[in-house]
């Protein structure tokens, strides 16, 4: 640390040069994320100092997480739902296979999850001691729900789909793994971090939500297609009494128990993602996500017609292909398998699809 302080001035000049340095979104085709709303920016500016670690503190922005809880919760057709809001995807998951766990007290405890689930379920697993068992995937590269009985037992804690795979935008057969969880008395998670803000909105939504009876918890982040300011995640249980397993004492503290895993928990992107789904509703949302997936159609339409042929006809908007070249310039991912992976996010407009198709043509010029 400096012994006297640096003048604003050449502080923000530092601070400039190393922004400048991040990659801008305008050719990053491989990200989940997204530039956010204008609206979220300025609802997120507005409950800077916020706390929800501490909501007695912060009334109005706890009342904004119980509201966020409410939409999210009708979305996924459970307005009463329990729910707080999360970092993102990981904490989520974390978090509903602690209550999973707690839930069913066993002495060699594993949990269920398809080839395709994200790696924060590693994570999960080496944090709460439990045994991850990997169901294999159909050649849609979704859970092969024919493999899930020989892998679940007695001491099976959870089972885990995801609706919206990070790699291939697949949705499990989650309707399947509803009855499996309900004949065998098992804790559903549906990771829906990304999906969660596609699926509802497409013409023909895929059943994966609180409608299947042997749902238990939703994690679903506006952060990503919710076009929040980061970090913004939300849990969602069925019954909103499992949260009480996870209460730890806070004496000093304006409520005297807590069951989030952050402590200090921030109240400035509660407010974006409130205010982007406010402004926007559900005829908004429609239409971001229907432009997404437009361009995904469109993308892989280019993709092909150039002799890149796609992996998988993804049902939300993620496309992947068999091709092995980058244009100069561009920033796409790879799955495992080695597929070109792509993620049509709101700023991945018609225009950047065109432009990169245009440099794919151009890399045999």
């Amino acid at each position: 640390m400096r012994e006297t302080g640096c003048p604003e001035e050449d502080l923000f000049s530092f601070l400039l040069a190393r922004r400048q340095e991040d990659l801008g979104y305008r050719n990053i085709l491989s990200s989940m994320c997204t530039p956010p709303h204008p609206v979220a920016a300025r609802a997120h500016a507005m409950f800077l100092e916020t706390n929800l670690g501490d909501p007695g503190l912060f009334p109005g922005t706890a009342a904004l997480e119980d509201l966020l809880v409410r939409r999210l919760g009708a979305l996924m057709h459970h307005p009463d739902a329990g729910g707080y809001a999360t970092s993102g995807g990981t904490e989520s998951n974390i978090q509903a296979l602690r209550i999973a766990k707690k839930q069913k007290p066993v002495k060699s405890p594993n949990i269920v999850v398809p080839a395709s689930s994200h790696f924060s379920f590693t994570k999960a697993c080496d944090i709460l001691s439990l045994e991850m068992r990997t169901v294999p995937l159909d050649d849609a590269f979704r859970m092969d729900t024919e493999a899930v009985d020989c892998l679940v037992d007695d001491d099976t804690v959870a089972l885990v789909g995801v609706a919206g795979t990070t790699e291939y935008g697949m949705v499990d057969p989650i309707a399947r793994l509803s009855e499996i969880a309900l004949d065998r008395d098992i804790f559903l998670h549906v990771d829906a971090a990304f999906g969660g803000m596609v699926v509802p909105f497409l013409d023909r939504p895929i059943p994966f939500d609180f409608r299947l009876p042997g749902v238990s918890s939703i994690s679903i982040d506006p952060h990503k297609m919710g076009m929040s300011t980061i970090p913004a995640g939300c849990l969602l249980t069925r019954n909103p009494d499992w949260f009480a397993c996870l209460n730890v004492d806070t004496p000093y503290l304006t409520v005297k128990r807590e069951c989030t895993l952050a402590g200090t928990r921030p109240g400035a992107s509660v407010a974006a993602a409130v205010a982007v789904l406010e402004y926007l509703g559900m005829d908004g949302m429609r239409a971001v996500v229907a432009g997404c997936m437009e361009n995904t159609r469109r993308l892989i339409e280019g993709m092909e017609a150039l002799g890149f042929p796609r992996a998988v006809s993804p049902d939300v908007n993620v496309a992947t292909f068999s091709c092995d070249r980058t244009p100069p310039g561009w920033r796409v991912s790879r799955t495992r398998s080695g597929h070109m992976r792509t993620v049509c996010m709101p700023h991945v407009t018609r225009d950047v699809i065109e432009r990169f198709l245009v440099d794919m043509g151009d890399i045999d010029a």
